[in-house]
């Protein structure tokens, strides 16, 4: 069976599609796409967590004049991701998504999704595969980095980095997903256990490291965070990620705040593009699509996470 998110097993369990487009850019162009400043543009979404990733990376490091962004509108359709009057298309005109993949691959019959990294030289899709895309923003693109722009993968901790993420991948990023789009109450919970035995595991890391490898935010922060800002507002009700709240989490919920307060992550943060993508384009989920009032959370609380040192080695 097919959603729009994925495929569902026949034990009821959500399986996310494989992503299609998978060229790298290179900075010294072995790829055949060569770090370029003016070449690249990202399509986002500011309600999907795949994209916030992206979104949060160029910001981070600098690179907004160097690789361009345009944002869908948050509601999506069976149309796919829209461009309209409000969020238009400055690149090609396009009015969905779809025309993008279609332009790249007139074969292309599987999801459109965002990020979307186009190559305006070649007018064709370099990559939808939210991994590479940040990989790539952080290791090929060093010469067009603001200066003293973090090193968000650094090599020694590469190791490291690779296994929380795959980690963090499996348990929270996608579990969220496997628990709200389960087709079995065996599905529902085993995803729900996992995503929680995480969420309990990762609140005992933070206790003594203001970041997940410690005093550096890294590639393994970014992946975190999308989906811990869409907790309380989205995943705890609409997907029955309902264990615990985010805020319950003392140390987790800090943590976000901390991440929220860096203008990289709280400036491309937009509550109200997250909730009313959600609720509004799942209605095999919220048939009424009416989008809650609620939580009210005050994400600049104070917090003293700065306080903390390195812990010792995961």
């Amino acid at each position: 069976m097919t959603t729009r998110q994925g495929e569902v097993s026949l034990d009821g369990a959500f399986v996310r599609q494989q992503y299609t487009f998978r060229d790298r850019i290179t900075a010294d162009g072995s790829s055949g796409f060569p770090a370029e400043a003016g070449r690249y543009h990202l399509y986002v979404s500011l309600a999907c967590p795949w994209a916030h990733r992206a979104v949060i990376v160029r910001q981070l490091l600098g690179l907004e004049n160097v690789v361009s962004l345009s944002v869908v509108d948050p509601v999506r359709d069976e149309r796919g991701w829209e461009f309209s009057d409000e969020f238009p298309d400055p690149i090609n005109g396009f009015r969905f998504l779809s025309e993008a993949y279609r332009r790249s691959d007139p074969s292309y019959d599987a999801r459109y999704t965002v990020p979307t990294l186009w190559d305006m030289k070649t007018g064709r899709i370099v990559s939808n595969n939210f991994p590479d895309i940040t990989i790539d923003l952080e290791t090929q693109f060093k010469a067009f980095q603001r200066p003293g722009a973090p090193d968000l993968y650094p090599e020694p901790l590469r190791p490291a980095i690779d296994r929380l993420i795959e980690e963090i991948y499996e348990d929270v990023n996608d579990g969220v997903y496997r628990a709200g789009f389960a087709q079995s109450q065996e599905a529902y919970e085993y995803a729900v256990g996992r995503l929680f035995a995480r969420l309990d595991a990762l609140e005992e890391h933070l206790a003594t490291r203001r970041y997940l490898l410690g005093d550096q935010i890294t590639e393994a922060d970014i992946r975190l965070y999308p989906t811990l800002a869409r907790f309380d507002a989205v995943y705890h009700y609409h997907f029955k990620c309902n264990l615990r709240r985010l805020t319950d989490y003392p140390n987790l919920w800090a943590y976000a705040r901390d991440l929220y307060s860096i203008p990289a992550f709280g400036e491309t943060t937009n509550f109200d593009h997250i909730k009313r993508h959600y609720y509004m384009t799942h209605p095999q989920l919220n048939p009424s699509r009416i989008v809650p009032a609620g939580p009210m959370l005050d994400w600049e609380e104070p917090q003293d996470r700065a306080r903390l040192l390195s812990g010792g080695k995961r």
